[in-house]
C-alpha cells in the first residue's frame, strides 16, 4: 500500500503541495520501528477535538508492521485513514509512485514545506542513529535531513518533536547515549530545531523493566497542542493503559 489518499488523480507530492493553503494547522506525524507505534491511534484520537488540524502520517516500513489490524489496539492503516483529521498516510513506497521528471514535486520536500510541526513518535534507536548521522534511506529520514533547520529556506523556523522509544539495553548502550547527546546538544537546545520527549521507566512490551519506554500518548498530545497553539479542551478517547516501548 504505497499511500492512503483519496486524491488518486495526482501524485502524493502534488496532493501535499495543493494542501499547503487549506487554512489549517499542519501536523506531520511519523512513526519508526518500535512497538510504541501502536500508540499512534491514541495520539490521533487525542487530537480529534481540533477541527482546524490536518494530520498526515508517515510510517517507516518497520513501523507499518505494527498497524495491520492484528488487535483492537493495532488497527489497520485503512481504519486509521478514517480517523478525524487524518488526510493522508504515507509509507516509503509513496515517495516515487511515478518516475520523476524535471519540475515535478518531491514528496519529502513537499511534506517539509507543508508541515507546521514534525512529530516522530516513536523515534526508535535505529532511526535516531540515522537522524544524527544524516542517513536518508526512507521517506521519513529524507524528510528529517531536508528539514529547514533555521528557517532560511522556507521563511519560518519549525520544530521537530521526537519521542524516543527503545529496549532498556538499547537505551543504555553507550552508542545510543552518544547519539542522544548529539540529538540534544547539537540539534536541540534553545537555538536548535529538535526537542526530545524523553523516555520513561516501566515494564516494556518485550518483558524487560527499565528506562526506554516512550512518553505517554497523553504527554505527546499535550506537547503537540502546546507547539501548535491548540486549545486542550478535551482529553480524547485513547486507551488509558499505556503498554509498549
Amino acid at each position: 500500500m504505497p499511500h492512503l489518499n483519496e486524491l488518486s488523480s495526482s501524485t502524493p507530492a502534488q496532493d501535499v503541495s495543493a494542501a499547503r493553503s487549506d487554512g489549517k494547522m499542519h501536523l506531520l506525524l511519523a512513526a519508526s520501528g518500535s512497538v510504541a507505534t501502536i500508540k499512534i491511534p491514541n495520539i490521533i484520537r487525542g487530537l480529534s477535538q481540533h477541527p482546524n488540524l490536518s494530520i498526515r502520517l508517515v510510517l517507516t516500513s518497520s513501523a507499518a508492521h505494527f498497524l495491520q489490524g492484528q488487535a483492537d489496539e493495532q488497527p489497520s492503516l485503512a481504519e486509521i485513514r478514517k480517523y478525524p483529521n487524518v488526510d493522508a498516510i504515507y509509507t516509503d513506497e509513496s515517495e516515487w509512485v511515478q518516475p520523476w521528471t524535471r519540475g515535478a514535486p518531491i514528496l519529502h520536500i513537499e511534506l517539509r514545506r507543508w508541515a507546521d510541526l514534525l512529530v516522530i513518535a516513536p523515534l526508535s534507536a535505529n532511526t535516531l542513529a540515522k537522524m544524527v548521522h544524516g542517513i536518508t534511506d526512507s521517506l521519513l529520514s529524507s524528510t528529517i535531513l531536508a528539514w529547514d533547520t533555521d528557517g532560511s529556506v522556507d521563511g519560518k523556523k519549525k520544530k521537530i518533536l521526537v519521542a524516543t522509544a527503545m529496549n532498556t539495553a538499547m537505551y543504555r548502550n553507550p552508542v545510543t547515549q552518544r547519539n542522544l547527546k548529539t540529538l540534544n546538544d547539537v540539534m536541540g537546545g534553545p537555538d536548535g530545531w529538535v526537542e526530545e520527549l524523553q523516555t520513561i521507566s516501566k515494564g516494556l512490551a518485550c518483558g524487560d523493566v527499565g528506562q526506554g519506554a516512550m512518553a505517554t500518548w497523553e504527554t505527546i498530545v499535550a506537547a503537540i497542542q502546546d507547539k501548535l497553539g491548540l486549545t486542550a479542551n478535551a482529553s480524547g478517547d485513547g486507551d488509558e493503559k499505556d503498554k509498549g516501548e
